[in-house]
């Protein structure tokens, strides 16, 4: 259960579906980050999941944008192209459970604005059902890599990522830097996934941890 007085949100919400779902506050009331199975979904190290999320959309929308973002999550980096101008956001969550938890956050009230349209469903076959070069940027925003997330960095999803931009239309794609001590390269596999699937990778952006790409 959330506890909200009229600050926002200043208590835990959890919940258990087979994993372990948390709201968790952050010191000075910023906005919660979600946390399943005790791994935090945002980054909270020298930044807050609000103005990482901004910074995200920054690299990629602008005003008047159609934006697909895949992987909602509490739904920050929604409302984060929102507030760059977006005229459209689908955004698309395969996790019933953390749409419910962003329903009861005060943060992603913004969800239920007109302009966007909450899909819940599995990211490839989502995408899949939009038409040809429909969007103008797409904010790909996956939880680290591991065996279960794997579906969110393939082939099948960079290609779909690519015929549904336009041509000129810009995809960032968090990767972080996981294993970068231990000498692996995740945003380097990444970008070869993605010069494969048609796009021109523009380079990794460090402030927001991940690349950006564009159709050309």
């Amino acid at each position: 259960m959330a506890i909200v007085d009229g600050h926002g949100f200043v208590g835990a919400a959890e919940a258990y579906r087979g994993s372990y779902y948390k709201l968790v506050p952050l010191p000075g009331g910023k906005p919660p980050t979600l946390e399943i199975n005790g791994i935090h979904m945002h980054r909270v190290v020298d930044v807050d999941p609000w103005r990482d999320a901004a910074s995200k959309s920054s690299l990629v929308v602008k005003r008047g944008f159609r934006v697909l973002d895949v992987c909602t999550g509490l739904g920050y980096t929604a409302v984060a192209s929102l507030d760059r101008g977006a005229s459209l956001v689908y955004t698309v969550e395969v996790d019933e459970v953390v749409l419910q938890l962003a329903s009861i956050n005060p943060w992603s009230y913004r969800l239920r604005d007109g302009r966007v349209r909450v899909v819940l469903g599995d990211a490839v076959e989502t995408v899949s059902i939009f038409r040809d070069s429909v969007f103008d940027a797409i904010i790909h925003d996956p939880p680290r890599f591991s065996k279960s997330t794997s579906r969110l960095y393939t082939m099948d999803l960079y290609k779909e990522f690519h015929r549904v931009l336009r041509r000129g239309g810009r995809l960032f794609h968090y990767t972080g830097e996981p294993g970068r001590i231990r000498g692996l390269n995740l945003p380097g596999r990444v970008a070869r996934l993605l010069r494969e699937a048609g796009f021109e990778v523009l380079g990794f952006r460090r402030r927001a941890l991940g690349l950006v790409a564009v159709k050309r």
